[in-house]
Order: C-alpha cells, then structure tokens, then sequence
C-alpha cells in the first residue's frame, strides 16, 4: 500500500454551528459517494450539494483525502458514542442484554443511526490511515469493551482481561474481513453468530467457577 498523504483536517468543529456544517458535508459527501463513487467526488461537488461556499469547505477540508480522513473518524467517533450510550451508561440492564448491545454496535456495520461505511470506503481507507490510527481505534474499543463488561456488575466473578480482548478482537477483526471480502450471507445472522459465542464463552467461564 502506498504511504497515507499529509493531508488531513484543518481542525474539528467544536461549536453548534460548524458541527452541523461539518455535519451537512459529510451528508452530501456520503449521497455523492453513493451515486458516482469516490472518482465522482470533488470538493467543488461537495460544496454545491451541501450549499456552501467552496472556501467555507477548505476551513475544514483541503481535499478530498482529507475529507474521506475526517468521515473514516466521524464514523468512528459515532460508533464510540453509541458503544458509550447504550452498553455503558445504562445500570438496570442485565448481563445477557447488555453485552449483546455490545457485539450487535461492534459488529453491525449497517446499524440504523451510524454512518454509512462500506466495502468501497474501507479500500480507501489506506489513503488516509497509518497503523498508528488503527491501533488508536482498537485502543479506544478494547476500552469501551473493558468498561461495557465492568458495569456487568451482576456477571461474577469478572471475565480475564485477556479474554475480553479476545472477544474484540473476534469481533472487530471479523466485521472489517467481511467489509473486506463482501460475502453472500447476511450481517445480521453474522452478528447474532457473533453474539452467541461471546454468550457461550461467558457461559463456559461460569461453569468453571
């Protein structure tokens, strides 16, 4: 793979109003993507379908790698949030459900609520991502898992460290193969697959106390 372009965000939207500009760009670059792909998007494209002005767009996005870079990490600052909402912060929710929210955001890649991220996208993703942004995001799960599995306060005694990272790994490592090789089953069945075994390895370390 060739080595990620320098180009990046100019910087992230930190108030209401350029949260929902940058908002509305990432809207018009997803309906672009969908109807004429990435050779389709241009800065100039984006600008006009969001309606704004081209250089209102380059205070965010100098290019269009830099805007797939800033899309590739909304989604997954979208994922955390929903990870954060509802498999963390809850505290009337069993075990079972609450590690199943867990798999079933992790693993869903078409999720109602998260952003669009595809198979095309994911054959991008090397333009803008060095192995130093993966491992952040990976960092940033096996966190979200740790905690989701700590407010498990009913599951005892608590499962090793080792083994929840396991999990995430199973999980997260076989929602991007399938982005990668597209196959014919369905994500959702995969998703419930990956929900069992999480389950069932609980189950076995139940059983061993």
């Amino acid at each position: 793979m060739p080595d990620a372009p320098r180009s990046k965000p100019l910087k992230r939207p930190t108030q209401t109003r350029s949260k929902f500009t940058v908002q509305a760009i990432y809207d018009a670059f997803v309906r672009i993507w969908n109807a004429h792909g990435w050779e389709g998007v241009t800065t100039r494209a984006v600008a006009l379908e969001t309606g704004i002005a081209v250089g209102t767009l380059y205070d965010y996005f100098p290019d269009k790698e830099a805007l797939l870079s800033g899309y590739v990490r909304h989604c997954v600052d979208a994922l955390l949030a929903r990870l954060d909402a509802e498999a963390i912060a809850p505290s009337d929710v069993a075990w079972q459900a609450r590690l199943k929210r867990l798999v079933r955001i992790t693993c869903d890649a078409r999720l109602d609520g998260l952003p669009a991220f595809d198979h095309e996208m994911m054959m991008l993703e090397h333009r803008v991502a060095e192995p130093k942004h993966h491992r952040r995001v990976y960092d940033e799960l096996a966190s979200r898992w740790e905690q989701a599995f700590a407010a498990c306060k009913d599951l005892q005694p608590p499962l090793p460290s080792a083994t929840v990272h396991a999990l995430l790994t199973a999980a997260w490592g076989g929602r991007r193969y399938r982005l990668l090789v597209q196959p014919e089953s369905d994500g959702l069945e995969w998703a419930g697959e990956m929900e069992a075994v999480v389950i069932a390895r609980i189950a076995m370390h139940l059983s061993a106390r």
